[in-house]
């Protein structure tokens, strides 16, 4: 069965497109069938950070001028993408219906699909919020910065109380080290945890690495890398962590609903 994986982040900069595009790696270099979505319409870049050059865009799907798999665009380790465009403004724009539109039509691709990994807008919007609840899994991005604490938390209340998300995987980004991003996790999630009715689970961390910064720089993310190197193991590590995390089993617009009611039907 399709699974389907959010990253998400209360604020930008916090390295949430790098570890989407990173982590639809490490899961395409398992041998599983992963699609990586630009959901960040109209200011999509994870097409910069894995050098494609995307020919069509998820627009054309929803004008039906292609199919979903037409819009599909080969990317390394197998692994396939879908383009959100850059500069659209009609994405910039996209209406409700439309985002749900976009959500359900992923399930054309389900036949062909173990992992989508969607990469939200950053914050809290209403089309971050979207997203966040149409998935298995929520992989919220944290930095020890009190801005991010911030942010993050009113990510998790919107996708909580408007959506009934309850599930949630904390990632560390820029850490110096395991002990200090177990420490943020503690201190983030003793406080979501004390006013909000959620479940976090500390899915991993990524160190403070100059070697990630060149990869966004060089457009050549560090999953074409050595498997042994820090970043990919933690990746590798991350991967093994949200799979097996609880999923959110609400109901509403989801990605592959219909094959999730067929599953629980049986």
């Amino acid at each position: 069965m399709a699974k389907s994986i959010v990253v998400a982040s209360g604020k930008g900069g916090v390295g949430k497109t790098s570890i989407s595009v990173n982590l639809g790696l490490a899961m395409a270099r398992q041998g599983r069938r992963t699609i990586l979505l630009d959901a960040d319409f109209g200011m999509a870049n994870a097409h910069i950070l894995i050098g494609a050059n995307p020919q069509k865009f998820i627009m054309d799907a929803l004008d039906g001028d292609a199919s979903m798999s037409e819009v599909l665009c080969d990317a390394p380790h197998g692994m396939k993408f879908i383009s959100g465009g850059t500069g659209l403004l009609e994405m910039l724009n996209l209406e409700k219906t439309k985002r749900y539109q976009a959500i359900r039509m992923i399930d054309e691709l389900r036949e062909q699909t173990e992992i989508l990994i969607a990469d939200a807008p950053a914050g809290a919007s209403d089309s971050s919020v979207s997203f966040v609840a149409a998935a298995d899994h929520v992989v919220i991005v944290l930095v020890g910065e009190p801005t991010s604490f911030l942010d993050a938390y009113s990510m998790i209340k919107a996708a909580s109380l408007e959506s009934n998300v309850k599930n949630f995987c904390i990632v560390v980004n820029m850490a110096r080290s395991a002990e200090e991003a177990r420490q943020h996790f503690e201190k983030f999630n003793a406080t979501a945890t004390r006013f909000l009715d959620v479940n976090l689970t500390f899915s991993g961390w990524l160190p403070l690495s100059e070697r990630m910064r060149r990869a966004v720089v060089a457009r050549r993310p560090v999953g074409l890398d050595a498997t042994d190197l820090p970043e990919n193991i933690a990746f590798q590590k991350i991967s093994k962590a949200v799979l097996g995390s609880p999923r959110n089993l609400h109901g509403g617009i989801r990605f592959f609903a219909d094959e999730e009611a067929a599953s629980a039907g049986t």
